[in-house]
């Protein structure tokens, strides 16, 4: 055994350590072996690892005492060594250190990877970059798989038959009772025609205004495909297709119409095997005999008897550039208008939008070559358009219910039920309408105007003479009848939703709730009480009632209009009302005799934003109410349809609580209740102030305007109203069941003239003039009576006293004559409540804090009456006449039902 590995003698104390510490830097008389030669662990270090007064170089090795000492020292080597040659895995020692002890061998490289992502061969943030390799075969794989899923999509598709698919399900409309009313839809209005049938002119009609490139392309749009997609998968508005071929398809789909991004490319891989498969003289026959053109009709030959009750084959090109503006839409475009399922649908409005459309695609046929200029002058008007009920299913009062009822589910958010759901049918729709009812006022009408109303021996009076009525339930804001009109299938306005009549002085009752819930205005009280401070009024107030009689604003000025005229309202027949010299006349009988000025008047002292805000809360809509900025607001400027003001008079039969009116109580179908109307009411007015409204208008009836009302063993409650002009006439009244409006107009629904108006009714029906308490107070009568005969027999509540009786007597100081507290007074009446409201911006004073010569001024009227029992000028020379801008517009359909106005806007 060699010196050096033969174990050192032990130091004398201390151990082996000690030893350790005192042993020579070398051996004696021999060199140190080059570094590396003894193949010790420790050899792979340089001396420079060691300490100052270790080994240096030049110098030997130290010896060990042993083998453990060795490996022990190779260790710390290793250990200390580390950070300069960290091998895999973040162990010290180079790649071919040792591989004993703690020390690694180094691995071998790993098997390459299919997928190197991340790189291997490359740091930091170059390995998450894909390299060029990687990308094109993920790209060929994607587009590969696309490939190999439309090949098998475009294999499982087959082409559409339409003949087998294009149907519809009818809607069933019941009455109240359960009864089936009528069943609407069923199989499709559509036959057949060949492609040699169909006229040329339609054929490129269609192809000018929808796919000019229709004979070449392949059937798809990749652009328009693109769009529509993106749109659904955004959330947006659905697209349809925007070829021919794509549209044909979409149309023969008709089971499965679903607007979601599987059913989008199930059409397109369908259009693509018809482009492919179908000729496209069969794809246009195919397109024309399942398009929906509107009127319920599919397909040309349908369409072209709706619209023009002949065969298609007879179609000439003006015609058929118009049946190509219905494929648009026909809801937008059908000259009959489509108010009951859009206020903007109006028959004007439509007209304008179709005439547009069909001119356009006889331009563009000329300019593509489909048709010669010659041939293209001689269509420059809309065509002859038949009535869109002439199939008579429904006739009388039936198409007016079907689209009241259609107009409230389409138009009432609560039920989810769009118009192109109710085209589709399959719906079983229960409605509020009693059939006898229906019958019962359409009787009453019909017997007043047969018996009164002769066009042959009258033409100058009694032509065009129309009537409106509505009969609603102020327990629950349901519709029991209507009447709409003569004849659905011949007069199309339904005149208990929509007509554009001023009410006249059936808004009385509004004004004079408001005097009793928010009180008169108190222009001149202490200092201690602000001028806003209210007194509410009672019905014994006394007012003017003076005819021509200066009508004052709140700071005691009299009323002057945007020229300086001064407003002199006037009074039916030109008489002032009341005791002389200052005409004195309380509320209870100005509302008797409609006297206009003293209503006017209180209008002003409440003020006209709090008389509008009155009737809103009855349940009038605010679209169909007149500028409150003339003091002849107060006595009915505005137009409310008849369901609404049977629905107002009904909020006082209710004692205050007002519901909207209503006309579907459930829908369902296949799959159960989609729908049901629920029961919503709130407090438009205390008990207090309607059961106090009702007692003074049961006075219009007992001995009033309204004495033709009467039903005798019966407490009725109720208004006439007549406006300027004679223009139109009403009467609106209740019993505690049942709260029916009835309206009388002059009004040519067949007029050319775009600013149709009104026209006036003296000598109609051989009565010099029409008012409130003529006709329509006798068919209100007689509906009534008939309507009530087996209902039990009610009476309304006794009315609490209510609020202060202004004194009307003159007096030489403007000092209020009434209480400003409400501290108990000697007065029969309660002391008024008083409010910090803030002023009206259209604040006036009042006359009877003041009475003085100019309450009762003198001077020409501003407004004339003519004499009878219930006008006396609604419009005061300021507003002009009634007049229709849009008899079944927008304006008129926020007057009635769903289209605005029944549902107004929101709901109902």
């Amino acid at each position: 055994m060699s010196e050096h590995r033969r174990k050192p003698p032990q130091p004398q104390g201390g151990g082996r350590a000690a030893a350790r510490r005192g042993q020579p830097g070398s051996s004696s008389g021999r060199r140190a072996a080059p570094r590396g030669a003894t193949g010790s662990p420790a050899d792979s270090y340089g001396s420079s690892s060691y300490g100052s007064g270790r080994s240096g170089p030049g110098s030997e090795e130290r010896p060990y005492g042993s083998r453990a000492e060795a490996r022990r020292a190779a260790q710390r080597g290793s250990r200390r060594r580390g950070a300069d040659n960290a091998g895999p895995g973040g162990r010290r020692g180079g790649p071919t250190g040792p591989g004993r002890g703690r020390g690694r061998a180094a691995t071998a490289p790993g098997r390459k990877r299919i997928i190197d992502y991340p790189r291997a061969d490359r740091y930091g943030w170059r390995r998450w970059v894909p390299s060029w390799k990687l990308v094109s075969g993920l790209f060929i794989g994607f587009v590969g798989s696309l490939v190999a899923v439309a090949g098998i999509a475009y294999a499982m598709v087959t082409v559409p038959n339409e003949a087998a698919v294009a149907k519809a399900q009818n809607n069933v409309f019941y009455w109240s009772d359960g009864s089936v009313m009528v069943a609407t839809g069923g199989e499709v209005n559509r036959q057949n025609m060949n492609f040699a049938s169909i006229p040329k002119d339609m054929r490129y009609a269609v192809i000018s205004q929808e796919n000019k490139t229709f004979e070449t392309d392949s059937g798809i749009d990749p652009k328009g495909i693109a769009r529509a997609v993106l749109n659904m998968a955004r959330g947006g508005q659905t697209q349809g297709g925007s070829t021919i071929t794509q549209q044909y398809v979409k149309n023969a789909m008709l089971n499965d119409q679903a607007q979601t991004l599987s059913r989008k490319f199930k059409e397109i891989f369908v259009a693509i095997k018809v482009g492919a498969q179908v000729p496209k003289d069969q794809i246009m026959e195919g397109y024309l005999n399942t398009t929906y053109f509107g009127r319920g009709a599919y397909g040309l030959q349908a369409a072209s008897r709706a619209y023009f009750n002949k065969d298609a084959t007879k179609l000439n090109a003006g015609e058929c550039a118009f049946l190509a503006a219905m494929v648009k839409g026909a809801t937008y475009y059908d000259p009959a208008g489509a108010t009951s399922l859009d206020p903007a649908a109006t028959p004007e409005a439509n007209s304008k939008r179709a005439l547009a459309q069909m001119q356009d695609t006889l331009d563009k046929m000329v300019k593509y070559g489909h048709l010669s200029p010659a041939e293209r002058a001689k269509y420059t008007t809309l065509p002859k358009i038949q009535n869109p009920r002439s199939n008579g299913q429904l006739g009388g009062q039936i198409g007016y219910l079907v689209d009241l009822a259609k107009a409230y589910l389409v138009n009432n958010p609560a039920t989810h039920i769009t118009a192109d759901d109710l085209q589709k049918g399959g719906y079983q729709i229960y409605t509020t309408f009693d059939k006898k009812k229906v019958n019962q006022l359409e009787a009453a009408v019909k017997k007043v105007q047969k018996a009164n109303i002769k066009p042959k021996q009258r033409p100058d009076t009694d032509t065009h003479v129309q009537f409106g009525g509505a009969s609603v339930d102020p327990a629950t804001g349901a519709i029991k009848a209507i009447y709409g009109g003569e004849d659905a299938t011949k007069h199309f306005t339904d005149n208990a939703d929509s007509t554009g009549a001023q009410v006249g002085s059936t808004f009385k009752p509004f004004v004079l709730a408001a005097a009793m819930k928010w009180g008169v205005r108190n222009p001149h009280g202490p200092e201690s009480q602000p001028q806003d401070a209210r007194t509410v009024v009672s019905p014994k107030s006394l007012y003017s009632g003076k005819n021509k009689l200066k009508i004052k604003n709140y700071d005691g000025t009299v009323w002057t209009d945007k020229d300086g005229k001064e407003w002199l309202q006037t009074n039916d027949g030109g008489e002032s009302v009341g005791d002389p010299p200052n005409y004195k006349i309380d509320l209870r009988e100005a509302m008797q005799y409609s006297v206009n000025s003293a209503y006017v008047q209180l209008g002003m002292d409440v003020g006209l934003d709090k008389v509008k805000e009155s009737a809103m809360d009855a349940g009038i809509l605010e679209s169909s109410l007149a500028s409150s900025n003339y003091p002849s607001f107060s006595i009915g400027t505005s137009d409310p349809s008849a369901i609404r003001m049977a629905s107002a008079y009904g909020t006082f039969a209710a004692s205050g609580q007002q519901r909207d009116p209503y006309s579907v109580v459930k829908v369902s179908d296949k799959d159960g209740v989609v729908f049901q109307h629920r029961d919503k009411s709130t407090e438009a007015f205390t008990p207090q102030v309607a059961d106090n409204v009702t007692d003074v208008l049961r006075t219009v009836v007992e001995k009033g305007t309204g004495t033709h009302a009467q039903l005798p063993g019966r407490e009725v409650a109720g208004k006439t109203g007549t406006t300027d002009g004679n223009k139109s006439a009403w009467f609106v009244g209740y019993t505690p069941q049942l709260s029916t409006a009835i309206s009388m107009f002059r009004l040519d629904d067949n007029a050319k003239n775009k600013n149709r108006t009104f026209l006036e009714m003296y000598g109609t029906g051989g009565q010099e003039k029409i008012h409130g308490a003529s006709f329509p107070a006798e068919i209100w009568h007689d509906y009534m009576a008939q309507a009530l005969a087996n209902e039990p027999v009610m009476k309304f509540p006794t009315p609490e006293p209510i609020g202060k009786v202004l004194n009307a007597e003159p007096s030489p100081a403007p000092t209020p004559s009434v209480s400003q507290s409400r501290t108990a007074s000697p007065s029969p009446s309660p002391s008024p409540s008083v409010s910090s409201s803030a002023p009206s911006p259209s604040a006036s004073n009042t006359c009877q804090w003041s009475w003085t010569n100019n309450c009762n001024g003198n001077g020409g009227a501003n407004g004339g009456a003519n004499g009878g029992t219930d006008t006396g000028g609604t419009t005061g020379g300021t507003d002009p006449s009634p007049s229709v801008t849009d008899t079944t517009g927008a304006g008129g359909n926020t007057r009635g039902n769903g289209n605005g106005g029944l549902f107004g806007g929101k709901t109902g």
